[in-house]
């Protein structure tokens, strides 16, 4: 086999215009291709395998690097280009899952005598396609098979859409202030932000968008409460229909209709396949059996957070009113309140904690740690191809051989959406005598860096950072050779999460921390002190954030059994209900969480919100093994390496946390690390 290759993307060669015209190059060739596989009398792996993942890799590869600038670097040109291939590649994925005579191909591939000698990963691979036949719609009549093609296209367009709005509708937000005055308590370095924003747009004084570095700036720290009420509405009812709360003309982005119409056709598509709901679809390719065991887990999680919960809010509110004279404690006020709650309580200041948590010391203890555990070694490079000046790329190296590589995104900035998260560049792979290695994108929305100092990150964002490291690695670590089923590719979706959330571990663990902190100044380690109040902090507040989960993953869920769906009120009702039975704090009527609920709307999460806590317990109960054997234990993370994150899907996640913990899993775990036991 020859040097196995990094094939980076090439962001200099990305004509925009060009795009749609070299996809339908790309699909006519693979078009081509098909007919040729599709004639072949014996498949094997070598003739008929091979060759459609080498396909499926093509497309990917050219794909990969444009989805990834849709988010990070969105503009009007893009955006019509990007919306124009999304439409051609649904339909090929369409054409191909409807395709009865490459079904055929695959069910002979599965009858030969080859067959018996697959290992896991090739068997795995020819099972995942003919269950992906099935989902596509290869058995409905012409008619269904074309009204499902359309379900799809429209559902892509609508993905998209819904995406947009938020998109636009954070950036359509803008609040001038002429002066500081009302900015009291605002850190230093965002009034800096705001007035460097205000500067850039031609503007006197200080502009705050609703960007979140910007967000959680005001709600958090600004004693401004009519200031903290205007951002909190504006946020909370983003592209929605109560958008002119914050702006009249907002409501050019209502989400509503949009909302519905996606929610439609996702019963539909799956009614056309014999489910009784999407939920049921959904669940088809994930670890949970059927909705009653989800609705029965996220319950049981609710009742025993509801009373931490509702003893949090209590303080609370007793809090506001006799040390802030705030009474009542409204909405908007809460994450003021509970942060000058936890500094009066913890002596704990955010703001002061992020003086110790320098983006480079952050990364170099994240190396640090990970390298320990899994026996590899990172190297920067400086003399890459990017796509914009705060973009960084790193090689992980293992025996002194290049075996994965990825790119570093990590700050706010305009045109870029919001959230944090891992996507694929490049997926490891071998065909014939050659092998391509894993490269991930890993994007965050930290507050860069300003007035001279580097970018300081709250520990909140460095558990961020962690997390999506974790994605990353599941992607890059894997040992698995065949495309489809090699890192996170395949893995049940209430899975996927848990290496994420398994390395978040280490940035509460003493021996993480003495790594990955260092005043930005003076270089001093973390005072003990404030070591110690952090850690007695972590659980702060924990009762109120399980049940705000809890209460997402529910809404999900649920929203995605409704079998008639005539009107948006619905979705909106069914909110207010799921609020009623788990949550203790009741916004007001105008907020409309859901319209910017993109992880179930824009993203891969419609009836498997859930997966975040399923995956939870998974990921207590692997770093429980930690705990018995040492947080820095090399074996255990040996251990940890080859039977979770390198198996990618060659083998159920149940077998691969059996074969890591030895046992199934227990929820103890979760409960004890979230403080509600």
């Amino acid at each position: 086999m020859t040097q196995p290759a990094l094939n980076l993307p090439d962001f200099n060669r990305i004509d925009i215009q060009a795009l749609s015209t070299q996809l339908d190059a790309l699909l006519n060739s693979s078009r081509e291709q098909l007919s040729e596989l599709k004639s072949i009398a014996s498949p094997t792996w070598q003739n008929f395998a091979s060759p459609m993942q080498a396909i499926d890799m093509a497309i990917e590869d050219f794909w990969a690097p444009v989805s990834h600038l849709n988010g990070v670097k969105n503009s009007d040109e893009l955006r019509d280009v990007y919306q124009t291939c999304i439409a051609k590649l649904t339909a090929w994925g369409s054409e191909q899952g409807q395709d009865k005579d490459l079904f055929a191909q695959y069910k002979l591939l599965q009858q030969s005598p080859e067959f018996e000698s697959y290992d896991d990963a090739q068997s795995m691979w020819v099972s995942k396609a003919l269950r992906s036949f099935t989902l596509a719609g290869v058995d409905l009549s012409t008619e269904k098979q074309t009204r499902f093609k359309a379900i799809q296209k429209r559902l892509a367009e609508l993905s998209q859409k819904f995406s947009n709005n938020v998109l636009d509708a954070t950036a359509h937000f803008e609040h001038l202030l002429a002066s500081d005055s009302a900015l009291a308590g605002v850190p230093d370095s965002m009034k800096t932000m705001f007035a460097a924003k205000a500067a850039e747009k031609g503007k006197e004084g200080f502009l705050i968008g609703l960007d979140f570095p910007s967000y959680h700036s005001i709600v958090t720290y600004a004693d401004n409460a009519l200031l903290r009420k205007k951002m909190y509405l504006a946020y909370q009812t983003r592209a929605s229909d109560m958008a002119g709360f914050a702006n009249d003309d907002a409501l050019a982005f209502d989400n509503s209709a949009t909302m519905l119409e996606t929610l439609q056709l996702r019963q539909e598509l799956a009614q056309l396949l014999d489910f009784e709901h999407y939920s049921q679809r959904s669940l088809f390719t994930k670890m949970a059996d059927n909705v009653d065991e989800i609705v029965s887990f996220l319950l049981d999680l609710a009742e025993k957070s509801q009373s931490f919960a509702e003893k949090e809010i209590v303080a609370l509110h007793e809090f506001a009113e006799k040390e802030l004279n705030l009474k009542p404690m409204n909405p908007w006020d809460i994450s003021y309140v509970s942060e000058k709650y936890r500094m009066a309580k913890y002596a704990l200041d955010n703001e002061k904690l992020r003086e110790y948590f320098p983006v480079d010391k952050v990364l170099s203890g994240l190396f640090d740690i990970t390298g320990s555990l899994f026996d590899i070694s990172f190297e920067e490079q400086h003399d890459f191809n990017t796509y914009h000046g705060d973009t960084r790329l790193f090689h992980i190296q293992k025996n002194n051989q290049t075996i994965a590589a990825f790119y570093f995104d990590l700050y706010a900035r305009d045109k870029k959406r919001g959230g944090a998260w891992m996507a694929d560049a490049r997926s490891r792979w071998q065909h014939d005598d050659s092998q391509q290695l894993p490269v991930a994108f890993l994007t965050c929305n930290f507050r860069p860096s300003s007035e001279g100092k580097p970018a300081l990150l709250s520990h909140d964002e460095v558990t961020t950072l962690f997390h999506e490291f974790g994605h990353g690695l599941h992607h890059m670590l894997t040992s698995v050779n065949i495309a489809g089923v090699s890192g996170i590719a395949g893995v049940e979706w209430d899975a996927v999460e848990l290496p994420s959330q398994f390395l978040e571990n280490w940035c509460w663990q003493p021996e993480g921390l003495e790594k990955i902190t260092e005043h930005y100044e003076s270089k001093e380690a973390l005072p003990q002190n404030l070591l110690d109040n952090m850690l007695a902090a972590k659980h702060f507040n924990a009762g109120m954030m399980m049940l705000r989960q809890v209460e997402f993953s529910l809404f999900d869920i649920l929203l995605h059994t409704l079998t008639e769906i005539n009107h948006g009120d619905q979705i909106q009702d069914l909110l207010d209900q799921v609020r009623d039975k788990v949550a203790v704090v009741e916004p007001p009527l105008e907020v409309r969480f859901q319209h910017g609920f993109s992880h179930i709307f824009a993203g891969g999460y419609a009836a498997g919100y859930f997966s975040y806590k399923w995956a939870e317990v998974l990921s207590a109960d692997c770093f429980s093994a930690f705990e018995e054997e040492g947080i820095m234990n090399k074996e255990t993370g040996q251990r940890f390496l080859t039977e979770i994150l390198q198996r990618g899907s060659s083998r159920p996640a149940a077998e691969s946390f059996e074969a890591f913990r030895g046992r199934k899993p227990s929820i103890d775990a979760l409960l004890k690390h979230s403080g509600l036991i």
